[in-house]
């Protein structure tokens, strides 16, 4: 804006997207109130138009794909997204993708699309499970169960994939601590195992259903249980399919996300002989018990020895103390004259005949002992 002697003069300059630009000069009169609001509507009305042009460059690409596709979202209906903020070119080109495949109906609706996309959804990838599920020919699956699998946190693509190819899940899985399904039988052998476990994604329990994991670990539970009710190791080596058959048998699969087609044996291995290891420890561990009762018996035959030489010890020293009375007694009976000398002689004599008998028996009891080694 310029403002001279002659009044005020507007300088105006309109950039358009093609590049072009426009530049209109305007020359009003001082006081001039009736040109000064025809201006300003002019103002008004350039502005409404720019914002269509803006919009239509904007939407444009979009709308004449929606209108050559047949999908029926309409111009206004993209500026409604964007004022809702949704990505009407994910809308756009998911609702192409639905009426190519034929899957237009009343639940896949543009305000479906809309619907899921602000609740954080993915709709392109739902379309795709549909159009997966719809060519395949033996899955039935609407929107609103796709939209339910796919906001619950699953892969419904994937879910079709696998109900259409079945999935096979090595049974103990690949990285896992143990390479191998390690049980014994009645016969205490060792059986190594691996299988393969064949599953089809069930659609219907996909929604809080067990998954992966839940299936290794039943599997496994199930073929430790089926070596371990064989009475020989032998069967099982003979006959694999016995423990398919009894796990199938066990309906593993109730309450997961999958429904399990094959069980099949990969690998058996003979491991060791559990049960004579077993036996060998446990003789062992009877032993250990045994010599640990024989050494508490022999710690008390100890204690009743030294109990016994203590009784012994005190005997003795009884025994001292009454022999150590005696000449006292002795000396007594002197005093009080009970006693006279050849009463002391005669006792005296039969001492020593005593001693004397006692060391001849001795004696003899050496030599008799001496004779019988000899011989």
């Amino acid at each position: 804006m310029i403002i001279g002697s002659r009044g005020v003069v507007f300088h105006l300059s309109f950039v358009f997207s093609s590049g072009t630009s426009m530049e209109t000069l305007i020359l009003l009169a001082d006081n001039d109130e009736g040109a000064i609001l025809m201006i300003a509507i002019a103002l008004v009305i350039l502005v409404v138009i720019m914002g269509i042009l803006a919009v239509m460059a904007n939407f444009f690409w979009l709308w004449a794909q929606s209108f050559t596709t047949g999908a029926g979202i309409g111009l206004m209906d993209l500026v409604g997204m964007w004022f809702r903020r949704v990505d009407a070119r994910t809308i756009v080109r998911s609702k192409i993708m639905a009426v190519q495949a034929g899957l237009v109906n009343n639940e896949v609706s543009s305000q479906a699309l809309e619907a899921h996309f602000l609740a954080g959804g993915n709709v392109p990838l739902v379309i795709r499970a549909l159009i997966a599920a719809r060519k395949s020919k033996i899955i039935t699956l609407g929107f609103r169960e796709a939209t339910a699998i796919d906001l619950a946190g699953r892969d419904v693509l994937e879910a079709v994939q696998t109900s259409v190819y079945p999935k096979v899940i090595d049974c103990p899985p690949k990285g896992a601590s143990r390479v191998s399904l390690d049980a014994v039988a009645k016969d205490g052998i060792q059986l190594k195992v691996k299988a393969r476990v064949t599953v089809r994604a069930n659609l219907e329990q996909l929604i809080g259903g067990a998954t992966e994991e839940t299936i290794i670990a039943r599997v496994g539970e199930g073929i430790v249980s089926a070596i371990g009710s064989a009475e020989n190791h032998n069967v099982v080596l003979e006959n694999p399919d016995v423990i398919s058959k009894a796990v199938l048998a066990k309906r593993l699969d109730a309450h997961t996300a999958f429904e399990i087609v094959s069980i099949d044996i990969a690998d058996i291995d003979v491991g060791e002989n559990i049960g004579a290891r077993l036996q060998a420890d446990r003789a062992e561990a009877d032993m250990r018990v045994a010599r640990a009762r024989a050494e508490s018996r022999r710690a008390a035959a100890v204690a009743a020895e030294q109990e016994m030489t203590a009784k012994i010890e005190e005997s003795r020293a009884k025994l001292v103390e009454a022999e150590a009375a005696v000449p006292k007694a002795i000396a007594e009976s002197f005093s009080s004259g009970e006693l006279n000398i050849m009463d002391y002689y005669r006792l005296k004599n039969v001492e020593a005949d005593t001693k004397m008998r006692s060391s001849i028996a001795d004696v003899s009891g050496r030599d008799q002992t001496k004779i019988q080694q000899v011989s």
